[in-house]
């Protein structure tokens, strides 16, 4: 195209926006078929399927809508633009995965102008609205089976309802370090994979004596949880970077018994020894009492490899405390320990107006041979020789 009939062209355009802007939409249309002789463009197209659109002719609109996506797959105007025409003709179902769409390829909001801003918020409340919709027709659906549903399955089920209606993500891994392949994406494991559990749960009151002659006497000793370096950059952890909202106090890390903590906490020490925990000369186990100030929350996180997981073991309990992991938000209840996989998202609130703490020890993956876990071992002690060299 010659530049000439390009700035006519785009002489053309402009004239048939302003047109647009004034509603006179024959006018419009006048002009771009004036442009369109010269040549199709995207803008020509979509700027046609707002005229339509004034005119009444929802069909017409639609297929140059669809006709600018062709050019141009990814503009989430024009996504926007045709679930908004798909609700028009009365196909709002229709209509929920196109926004869904746009959704997902939006920019960021803060580069996006006010009535984009609308348009998003209004799809975004449309597909939750859809979803919502589907998840409460499904239940109702499926009620005459639920009754004879185990809860620990039913809770399963009504999850995996959720993600298929669209309310919910499934539960990932997404661990640090290590992602280990063909292991599961359990949040809260099975408590029979555990028969010690019942071992560590007996234990609550003796652990709970030296955790409080530890408090007394030793509060020193409580250092916070997360500490980044100054040039480290912080993220999520902003608020609790050297706080003493959480600290905590080790009895194992990384492999390395605490000689002087585990003397304080000796019954707690033994039982921990006697315990098949992860054991990996330089990684683990870990055994730490993890101390969280009144309403007080650790945000959303993942952990270091999914080879491993968390048991947790409420000691000090003044008041509702919630955990979530992936989909599951669970209450800590004293003398009650669950085991879960770290490395999918999770996160902590105190919502008691006192101390909470907790006894957190790392296992091995129930899921994998002994053989291996020899293998995964050599393959970490490898990677940390190599990177030192």
């Amino acid at each position: 195209m010659s530049g000439d009939l390009g700035g006519r062209q785009a002489d053309l355009l402009r004239q048939a926006g302003e047109a647009l802007a004034r509603m006179d939409a024959p006018g419009a249309l006048l002009l771009l078929d004036q442009a369109d002789a010269i040549g199709p463009t995207h803008n020509g197209v979509l700027n046609r399927s707002v005229a339509l659109r004034l005119q009444g002719d929802f069909i017409g609109s639609l297929r140059m809508i669809d006709r600018a996506l062709s050019m141009q797959p990814y503009d989430f105007i024009a996504l926007l633009a045709k679930g908004a025409l798909l609700e028009k003709i009365g196909q709002g179902k229709a209509a929920v995965e196109v926004y869904r769409n746009a959704l997902k390829i939006a920019p960021p909001r803060d580069r996006c102008p006010p009535a984009v801003l609308k348009q998003l918020d209004y799809a975004s409340e449309f597909v939750q609205t859809h979803a919502l919709a589907l998840r409460d027709h499904m239940r109702a659906e499926v009620a005459a089976l639920r009754g004879d549903v185990d809860p620990e399955t039913l809770d399963r089920f009504d999850e995996g309802l959720e993600i298929y209606a669209g309310l919910k993500s499934a539960p990932k891994q997404e661990p640090i370090l290590l992602n280990y392949p063909r292991l599961p994406a359990i949040p809260f494991y099975d408590r029979a994979l555990f028969p010690w559990l019942g071992e560590l749960e007996a234990a609550t009151d003796m652990i709970q004596g030296e955790l409080k002659t530890l408090l007394e006497t030793d509060l020193h000793r409580f250092a916070p949880y997360i500490q980044y370096a100054p040039e480290a950059p912080v993220n999520q952890w902003a608020e609790l970077n050297h706080s003493p909202k959480w600290t905590s106090v080790f009895l194992w890390k990384d492999g390395a018994k605490q000689e002087e903590v585990c003397a304080r906490c000796p019954g707690t020490a033994a039982l921990l020894e006697s315990l098949p925990l992860a054991r990996q000369d330089g990684f683990a186990p870990t055994a730490v009492f993890s101390a969280l100030q009144p309403h007080t929350h650790i945000p959303a996180h993942t952990g270091s490899a999914n080879v491993r997981l968390l048991c947790h073991l409420p000691l000090i309990l003044p008041g509702p405390a919630r955990f979530r992991v992936g989909n599951t938000v669970r209450d800590w209840k004293m003398g009650q320990a669950w085991v879960f996989d770290d490395t999918i998202e999770h996160e902590a609130w105190n919502d008691a107006d006192a101390l909470r703490v907790i006894l957190i020890i790392d296992l091995w993956n129930p899921y994998l041979a002994e053989s291996e876990k020899a293998l995964i071992t050599a393959m970490m002690q490898a990677q940390r020789r190599f990177m030192a060299q």
